[in-house]
């Protein structure tokens, strides 16, 4: 058994999560984690909400209420949203526990007494009309490396390139439409130049193992080529206060050095509340970040490489002490690298890119409220944005709801239900079997191997194409041995073989499924007569503050016992009942209605 970290990106809370978001961070890690847990892995999948930065207090000041508020608010909402699209977190926190403060703290500390952050001066934004700071991403203008006229204070979308305000062509505040004012202020920089022939080396050892997709390890080794001290302290007072600087109380650490430190201190929660639950220790975390041969795999979207391959690897090189300036750890010890940044390109929506600002979007929430939770990760893991962008479009979701979904997978269940019901109501035993039964089962037991690769790799729509053909292959043997016409008494031993021949490949496919569809894969399981329990589901917990007190929302569950990913025999005489369709076919009238809802969508923000 190894152990497994399934390290999935923090969602900001200055607002509800959109489906772009979840295809991204969400639903890839959901699946890898699932599959790993099958496998006999220990998985440790961890998260939480984003909370601090002038992005919130920006919004909170807009509404008129505190951060801590608008906090509260958009935490419990994400929480909400990501349970019932189904994802299997360990534990998702937030960043506005004294647990996540203290860690953070001590990785800052350490690293500094190592000798990689350094106090330097530097120009700061302020929005001329109130008078605030303004955050890199709250200022836009043309980037100086592509030309791109949209491009943010700290990164250009369009060439990928980190960026300082500064550099900008034409600045402006989002904020109020002014050019912003530069202001010299002290700040913490991390030492990046005394860490990049490390960074290189571990780069360099990353792209020899062929493990990562190329884009990402591409983009990553080019961020080499301009690497520059980076500022992680803000003027700002909504934030980690600043270890030393305790009589600057608006000096706060940078958000994204504070965000990335969550999928330590996550883990650290984890462990602590086990041991308040009285089953294990607060030192349990320390098999997924000091054991030299456990594994982490980091799942984001593209545009937060730069901090999962260049940003978070340097903070733990400098806590390891492992950069040109030497140093120790601390009493977290010698933190392991990440085995793998998994990062997806973007999901466009209807042919434009996802924007909450400008109405360009639709929320997790939104789609669960109208749709099956597996229809939207069905689209996710078979159509999304893996290696390349993709595009949502309602048709097309429509489409494969429909003719997929529901004339693929959930026919083979639903008839192969509905003919042991009628015939035997209970799953028949099987006589001799002819050359098409075995090719049959033999293929489907194939694919645990074969899907299991993939997933593994992370080509999850590669996962999920190999088992829809499978089920296209079992519906093809219903049409070649025609279960439904053995009437005839002498055809009974026949049709008891071609039946149970099914509903064992249906019980196989429904396990490679699960990983997909836990939702829909618990249904299935409960039409086969089982517990409807294969895929094991998060929970939303309400715990308090393990040092504050103060409650909140996280997401947890059992997944001590998972199902093995192998084929595993039905049982004859297990009573099968008339199945209902387990899917949900959809009218094609909800494409004009849903663009409709995005026409109404745009022209409120068009008023604004």
């Amino acid at each position: 058994m190894t152990h497994i970290l399934s390290a999935v990106a923090w969602p900001y809370a200055n607002g509800p999560r959109h489906i772009g978001h979840v295809a991204g961070f969400g639903v890839p890690s959901d699946v890898f984690s699932r599959y790993m847990r099958m496998v006999g892995e220990d998985v440790l999948m961890v998260s939480g909400t984003d909370e601090h930065g002038t992005p919130i207090l920006v919004s909170a000041d807009a509404e008129g209420i505190t951060p801590e508020e608008l906090a509260d608010r958009n935490n419990r909402i994400i929480v909400e949203d990501l349970v019932a699209l189904g994802l299997s977190y360990d534990l998702f926190t937030r960043t506005t526990t004294v647990n996540h403060e203290r860690v953070v703290q001590q990785m800052f500390e350490v690293c500094r007494d190592n000798g990689y952050m350094v106090v330097h001066s530097a120009p700061v934004a302020f929005d001329p009309e109130t008078g605030n700071t303004l955050p890199d991403r709250y200022i836009e203008g043309t980037c100086p490396l592509c030309g791109n006229t949209s491009a943010r204070g700290d990164q250009c979308d369009s060439c990928g390139n980190q960026l300082d305000p500064q550099d900008l062509i034409d600045p402006v505040s989002k904020v109020s439409g002014k050019t912003p004012q530069f202001r010299e202020t002290e700040h913490y920089f991390l030492d990046l130049p005394a860490l990049a022939e490390r960074l290189g080396q571990w780069l360099d050892e990353v792209e020899e193992s062929g493990k990562w997709r190329p884009n990402v390890i591409s983009f990553s080794k080019h961020l080499l080529e301009d690497v520059r001290p980076r500022a992680m302290s803000r003027d700002i007072t909504w934030g980690i206060p600043v270890p030393g600087w305790e009589d600057q109380p608006s000096k706060r650490l940078y958000v994204w050095f504070d965000a990335v430190i969550g999928y330590l201190s996550a883990s650290i929660e984890w462990a602590r509340r086990r041991e308040a639950r009285g089953v294990g220790s607060r030192e349990d975390w320390r098999a997924w970040w000091n054991d030299a041969d456990a594994r982490s795999y980091y799942f984001m979207g593209k545009d937060n490489i730069v901090f999962h391959s260049q940003i978070w690897p340097a903070e733990l090189l400098a806590y390891n002490g492992e950069g040109s300036r030497g140093g120790q750890p601390g009493d977290l010890g010698t933190l392991n690298l990440p085995t793998q940044v998994v990062a997806s390109e973007f999901l466009t929506m209807e042919g434009t890119k996802f924007s909450s600002s400008k109405g360009v979007v639709i929320y997790v929430r939104d789609v669960l409220s109208r749709y099956q939770p597996d229809a939207l990760r069905y689209f996710i893991s078979i159509a999304g944005p893996e290696t390349s962008d993709a595009d949502f479009t309602w048709a097309e979701f429509v489409r494969r709801n429909n003719s997929e979904l529901v004339a693929g997978w959930g026919n083979l269940v639903n008839r192969t239900a509905a003919m042991i019901a009628k015939n035997f109501g209970e799953i028949p035993a099987a006589g001799p079997l002819e050359d098409v039964d075995r090719e049959l089962l033999d293929a489907v037991e194939a694919g645990f191997a074969t899907v299991g690769d993939a997933i593994a790799a992370h080509r999850q729509r590669a996962a999920l194409t190999e088992i829809m053909r499978l089920v296209g292959e079992a519906n093809g043997y219903v049409s070649a041995t025609e279960p439904f016409k053995m009437k005839d008494p002498s055809q009974r031993e026949r049709l008891g073989t071609v039946l149970h021949t099914l509903i064992q490949v249906v019980s196989d496919l429904n396990t490679m499924m699960s990983v997909f569809l836990p939702h829909s894969s618990n249904t299935v399981d409960r039409v086969l007569g089982g517990a409807g329990d294969i895929a094991p589901m998060p929970r939303l917990e309400e715990v308090t503050d393990l040092d504050s007190g103060k409650p909140y929302p996280i997401i947890t569950g059992d997944y001590s016992d998972p199902h093995p990913w192998a084929r595993v025999e039905v049982q004859v005489g297990t009573p099968i009942s008339k199945p209902s369709p387990v899917f949900a076919k959809l009218d094609t009238s909800v494409v004009d209605e849903e663009l409709e809802r995005l026409e109404a969508l745009l022209r409120a923000k068009r008023a604004q």
